[in-house]
């Protein structure tokens, strides 16, 4: 299953989706002390492995983060290959003063913005049209 590639389209049928919760960004050298299924991503760099958990799991489990998160998925099915998605959104973002953390799965792409920006950023990405 192919998602679309049109920056038009895609702009014009995008729907944003606000996930309930608080989400945390945390580093750690292994996952010895990380349950999988408790993960929304997980992401291996040359320092360590970021992994991205609700604030409560990471609470829970004693992890270190220092950006707390709302995670606003693009509900349209945007192709790997689809050129100016994330420039479109992120710089309408910017414009606005939000910086955004972008997660471009094989489905959709996922927004992290500062959970006291999650409102305007909503709003934003409600307003965006092709």
């Amino acid at each position: 299953m192919t998602g679309e590639t049109n920056l038009k389209i895609l702009l014009q049928t995008m729907k944003p989706i606000l996930n309930p919760g608080d989400y945390v960004f945390c580093t750690r050298m292994d996952l010895a002390d990380v349950n999988i299924n408790d993960t929304v991503l997980i992401f291996k760099e040359e320092e360590g492995i970021t992994i991205i958990l609700k604030k409560e799991v990471a609470d829970r489990a004693g992890f270190d983060y220092s950006f707390i998160a709302s995670w606003i998925t693009l509900d349209v099915h945007s192709s790997l290959d689809a050129v100016g998605l994330t420039a479109a959104f992120s710089k309408l973002l910017a414009e606005n003063g939000i910086s955004c953390n972008v997660v471009a799965a094989y489905y959709h792409d996922h927004i992290f913005v500062r959970k006291d920006h999650e409102k305007i950023a909503m709003q934003i990405l409600n307003n965006v049209t092709g």
